[in-house]
């Protein structure tokens, strides 16, 4: 009797056949990597494989590390499986692994959104006997609005803002989310970054990704010499007093968590704009790539087992 495709181990997503874990929270020898937040890319593996659209921001965040990459869509044979990358709308590079043995198919989703935000490589579901499935808002009452709707309320604010003499911040972690909202919202002055958004920025851009012109904040950067602008910064800057010499300012956040009131408290501006599919995605995607077993896993993952259960399928939750 063979192996199943891929087991789960204490260091995470395991394929016996092909020696190498998906996206290991533990140092191991061989490690497929969806894509380069530090949850799914961390340091210490022997060696490193993922798609070249993910590499460089994997690198710049892990440093020297040994790794191969494969486009998307590419087959590679390892062991006894054949596995290949397939874009998952999450961030720029990021991928869904498609595993392979004989006839069986088991697909890993990474992260993932199901809008097309115009800059990352779009989410296409893949043919699937088994998928495993995050669910970071795998609740019915995640429901996302357009990101066309989401980009011209900030817009809104950004300009009252700046009518106001005062210089707007908003929120996003540095590698994504930033880069999706500085290349989706219309230009009302000059967009600042903070050096962390920056080094990133730099990197996609020269990758070929689409992105304006942004300012990295130096010290001699103030609403002087910049008025009315937006700056977008990682979460903690918000707490760090590094904004402190652009007072007054109104400060916001974007993220799929701003759905809910208890994570709004202290932001003069909350936007629910998220990088994971919402209920309705989620949903959607588990029934496109014709799985008849589903795993869940990251977030609410008891909650979405049941209900794929109450709608024929074979289901249970991953451990991780």
């Amino acid at each position: 009797m063979h192996d199943p495709v891929l087991t789960f181990t204490p260091a995470g997503l395991y394929c016996p056949a092909g020696g190498f874990h998906i996206d290991p929270h533990r140092p191991v020898p061989r490690a497929l990597i969806t894509h380069g937040h530090s949850d799914h890319a961390r340091r210490g593996h022997g060696h490193y494989l993922c798609t070249d659209r993910a590499l460089p921001v994997i690198r710049h965040r892990l440093g020297a590390i040994s790794a191969e990459t494969l486009p998307f869509g590419t087959p590679q044979t390892i062991g006894g499986v054949t596995v290949s990358f397939h874009p998952a709308g999450h961030a720029p590079g990021s991928a869904q692994i498609r595993v392979a043995r004989g006839g069986e198919v088991w697909v890993v989703s990474g992260d993932y959104k199901t809008e097309d935000d115009g800059l990352t490589e779009a989410f296409a579901p893949v043919a699937c006997h088994s998928f495993i499935t995050e669910c970071t808002f795998g609740l019915p009452i995640f429901h996302w609005r357009p990101q066309a709707q989401i980009m011209a309320e900030i817009a809104d604010w950004w300009a009252a803002n700046a009518a106001l003499g005062r210089t707007t911040i908003l929120a996003a972690y540095a590698f994504g989310k930033a880069q999706r909202l500085m290349a989706g919202l219309p230009r009302i002055g000059p967009i600042l970054t903070h050096p962390a958004v920056e080094d990133i920025t730099d990197i996609l851009r020269g990758q070929g990704y689409p992105l304006p012109p942004t300012v990295r904040v130096t010290s001699d950067i103030t609403p002087r010499t910049h008025p009315g602008a937006l700056i977008i910064a990682p979460p903690s800057a918000l707490s760090s007093g590094w904004a402190d010499r652009f007072l007054p300012y109104d400060t916001g956040f974007a993220s799929g968590w701003m759905a809910l009131a208890a994570r709004r408290r202290g932001l003069g501006a909350a936007f629910t704009l998220s990088d994971h599919a919402d209920w309705p995605g989620l949903n959607h995607s588990v029934r496109d790539t014709g799985a008849t077993r589903v795993l869940a896993t990251h977030g609410y993952t008891g909650p979405f087992r049941d209900w794929l259960l109450t709608q024929g399928f074979d289901a249970a939750v991953l451990d991780a």
